[in-house]
Parts: structure tokens; C-alpha cells; sequence
């Protein structure tokens, strides 16, 4: 790890809209490590490998990205930041292929479901999925394929020296992922976040409830209650227990907020299990 710069960790390759977002939370010069797999990423963080780790957590389209919601309880990193992306899908090929050359795209398959409408006025083009959106662009160019290109951000483009032959392909613009930055334990008590006054602040936890009729209803009374918002409220499955379920939320707040800390008090008699997953300045 740079003695300089600390090292924050992304899943893809490098012009990812993961960097992207990490350039949003950390700075525009911070160096970064790609990693492959998302479960790789929390791996470095825990071993010290990185400093912190920016993850995608939901898309406006897709939906949740469930594996990372599964790694926030496994890996027990707290959440300090968040931020928002828009996602501008482009269509980029190796420098001097034209667009009527293309028969292959190749992108991750999230990316090619937000593009179906290019694709379905440009039938003559195969979909073909791909681990990652800027690893595609890398590949066709250092491959010097003819007939093919990847989907990916305009970064991606800059990055592997690749020219855009179509530009925002995606189907819908209001199309945003969320990203959190995660922390070690250690980092987040040594570093507090400073904001200006007047910030709103989100906590996000995770809790289950015993399977039986009114106790999630009974649960969300806690925050019913005390007026608290509930920003989102997701369901997981349990893992050796089959049909129940882990409950993430995100109520707008500080958890350590006389308010909050009445509601969690009051969930605690409620829940089986309770965990503070983060509490962070709200992201735009």
C-alpha cells in the first residue's frame, strides 16, 4: 500500500463507473486497486490490503446488487459514505473501426439489458455478456477486434486509448447507481467524517425477526413512531433458515440521535438479531 496515498479498492477494471464513484468519495488523484470479483474487493479491505472500498450497492433499473448485501453483514466493514452515479452506456471500439463493422458488443449483462432498445434498432449486433463494463473495452482493444466492441464509460474510452462510436446507448437516463465507501473499523474510529453543519445524515442496518404473524410490522413501528423516514427497507434470505429473512434499512438520521437510539433500543427487544451497518452524511 502507498505510504503516500492510501489505497481504495473497486470491483472491475480500471474506467469502471466503480472508479468513477470512487474519484466522487475520495478524490480525483486517489489510487485505486481493481479488483475481479466483488468478493475479492471486501478481502483486500479486511486484510489491510486497502484503506476503504467503494461498492455499488442499487441501480435505478436493476435493482439491489444482493452479493454486496451479503458481504456488508459477512465482512462487518462500516459504511461512511455514499454518492450517486449516472450511468452513460457508450459503444467503443479500437481506433479506425467504423460503426458498420460492429457485430459483437460485448458489456456486462446489466449494461446490455439498459441498452435493448440500441439493440433493437441495430438487430445486426450480437449481445455478449462480459465480466465487467471497461474490462470489455480493454479487451476488444487490446485484442484489435474489427467487429466488435464494448459498452462502458466514456473514461473506459479515454483510458485504453478506444474511440466512441456511439455515444449514452443506454434506454433510459435516469438511470443511477449508488455506491457506498467502506472503512475498517479501525480507519472509521481514526478518521471521522467531518461535514458542514447542517448535513442530513442515514443510518443502514440489518436485523431479523422471529417468523411469526406482526412481528416486521412490529419491528418498522419503532421508527413509526418516533417519526423517523425510512429510506429503503430490503429483504434477504437467511442462510440455515429456510423461508426467513435478514431486513436491510436506511432511515434518515444519526444513530446516535436520542430519537434513533429510542427506536433501536425499541427494535432490539423486537429483533433476533441487530447490527449498525453505517451511519453517513446522505449522499445528492
Amino acid at each position: 500500500m502507498s505510504a503516500r496515498r492510501p489505497v481504495i479498492a473497486f470491483q472491475g477494471e480500471r474506467g469502471a463507473f466503480s472508479q468513477e464513484a470512487t474519484r466522487k468519495l475520495c478524490g480525483p488523484d486517489v489510487e485505486v486497486l481493481p479488483c475481479v470479483r466483488f468478493e475479492e474487493l471486501f478481502q483486500n479491505l479486511k486484510a489491510g490490503r486497502a484503506a476503504g472500498a467503494v461498492v455499488p450497492i442499487e441501480n435505478t433499473l436493476a435493482g439491489s446488487v444482493h452479493e454486496n448485501y451479503d458481504h456488508l453483514v459477512n465482512f462487518e466493514l462500516p459504511i461512511v459514505a455514499e454518492t450517486s452515479v449516472r450511468i452513460v452506456h457508450n459503444l467503443i471500439a479500437p481506433k479506425g473501426v467504423k460503426f458498420s463493422q460492429i457485430k459483437r458488443a460485448f458489456s456486462h449483462p446489466v449494461a446490455l439489458n439498459q441498452c435493448l432498445d440500441f439493440f433493437a434498432a441495430n438487430p445486426q449486433i450480437e449481445r455478449i455478456p462480459f465480466y465487467d463494463t471497461a474490462g470489455s473495452v480493454k479487451m476488444v482493444t487490446e485484442e484489435g477486434l474489427q467487429d466488435a466492441a464494448g459498452i462502458a464509460s466514456s473514461v473506459a474510452a479515454e483510458i485504453y486509448g478506444a474511440h466512441i462510436l456511439r455515444r449514452s446507448i443506454e434506454s433510459d437516463r435516469q438511470n443511477f447507481t449508488r455506491f457506498f465507501l467502506l472503512r475498517t473499523p479501525e480507519y472509521a474510529r481514526k478518521h471521522p467524517v467531518r461535514v458542514a453543519e447542517g448535513t442530513q445524515w442515514k443510518t443502514s442496518l440489518v436485523f431479523s425477526t422471529r417468523n411469526i404473524p406482526g412481528a416486521l410490522f412490529r419491528a418498522l413501528s419503532a421508527f413509526a413512531l418516533r417519526d423517523l423516514n425510512l429510506m429503503k427497507i430490503e429483504s434477504r434470505p437467511l442462510r440455515g433458515k429456510p423461508w426467513e429473512y435478514l431486513f436491510y434499512l436506511d432511515f434518515l438520521g444519526r444513530a446516535d440521535s436520542e430519537v434513533a437510539q429510542n427506536a433501536l433500543n425499541h427494535l432490539r427487544e423486537i429483533a433476533d438479531f441487530l447490527r449498525i451497518l453505517g451511519c453517513y452524511p446522505k449522499g445528492a
